[in-house]
């Protein structure tokens, strides 16, 4: 039995109440289950598909060697080779993205009215929301066939990392903006009122003030990109092209990780051949970089989070 705040009469619970509620509760703890079950199963495919694979290549050959043609006579698996390909590609898009997002971000929290505020960021947050097979049809019709042609002309291939990597950095700047927008948002008013009272301009105190007491939850946003654009498939599968080639640049077709997986699972890669096993192969060193990038996420929003009073 408990009492209304002000004393007036007790309430009692209900059988009907008591079991609602014990409904609620298993059907939340069921959905969070749900969730963990999945990752669970996901992993444990990976893990036992890229055992297969291991138990017929070494995995010395599969991180040192520096080729990668699965899928012809001379069949060699260098992984660094897909690697090179997605960190270049996720170098690009993290120029464009980062600075964009956070000069944004910072426009937003500390010089747009709360009209303007309410207006524009649900118009960047826009971006998002667009189908990623359209931004890779977008890189490889508008930005290679328009501006990279028309700036470089036949230096530059028709599929190349540079449009997928500039194309998917716009495609990122909302997941960006909006993260980084909400971090310096939640840093407590008295801070830039101390900084103005000590004669800083507005500028000044953005800078130097805000930036910095938001920077673990700016740091999980960067790192939260650098996942995604890590992940990311049907614009480099569109525009990137699928010639798996060690190097640095740009201007040529290039196959990520990503691009690669989605090329064998269209094929008619044979079922439990070694062809078809080196998806997980590629799939379980995605999720381990993946991994890695959370794990140092989660540890510097710890080492560096602000915490006011």
């Amino acid at each position: 039995m408990t009492v209304r705040p002000g004393g007036l009469r007790p309430l009692t619970r209900t059988r009907t109440g008591d079991l609602a509620e014990r409904a609620i509760v298993l059907a939340l703890r069921g959905c969070a289950l749900v969730s963990i079950l999945t990752t669970v199963g996901l992993v444990a495919i990976l893990l036992v598909e890229a055992l297969d694979f291991f138990g017929r290549v070494s995995i010395v050959d599969f991180l040192t060697q520096a080729k990668w043609t699965p899928l012809f006579s001379s069949k060699e698996f260098g992984i660094v080779v897909l690697i090179s390909a997605t960190l270049l590609t996720t170098l690009i898009a993290m120029l464009v993205a980062l600075p964009v997002g956070l000069l944004a971000a910072i426009y937003l929290s500390e010089y747009a009215p709360e009209r303007q505020r309410r207006i524009l960021k649900p118009a960047i947050e826009v971006l998002a929301g667009i189908p990623t097979v359209v931004y890779g049809y977008f890189a490889l019709q508008f930005v290679t066939g328009v501006l990279l042609k028309g700036l470089l002309g036949d230096a530059i291939s028709t599929f190349n990392g540079l449009s997928a990597g500039l194309v998917m950095g716009v495609m990122i700047i909302p997941l960006v903006a909006s993260l980084s927008e909400d971090a310096l948002y939640a840093v407590p008013q008295s801070l830039r009122a101390g900084s103005y009272a000590l004669g800083a301009t507005r500028f000044e105190t953005s800078l130097r003030v805000v930036v910095p007491a938001a920077l673990s939850g700016i740091v999980a946003a960067f790192v939260l990109a650098v996942g995604r654009a890590v992940g990311e498939t049907m614009i480099v599968a569109i525009a990137a092209g699928q010639s798996p080639r060690l190097g640095l640049d740009p201007f040529v077709p290039i196959e990520t990780m990503t691009s690669y997986i989605v090329q064998v699972a269209l094929g008619d890669t044979p079922v439990g051949s070694i062809e078809f096993l080196t998806i997980f192969a590629v799939g379980a060193t995605l999720f381990a970089m993946t991994l890695l990038l959370n794990l140092f996420s989660a540890w510097f929003t710890r080492r560096y989070r602000e915490a006011y009073q």
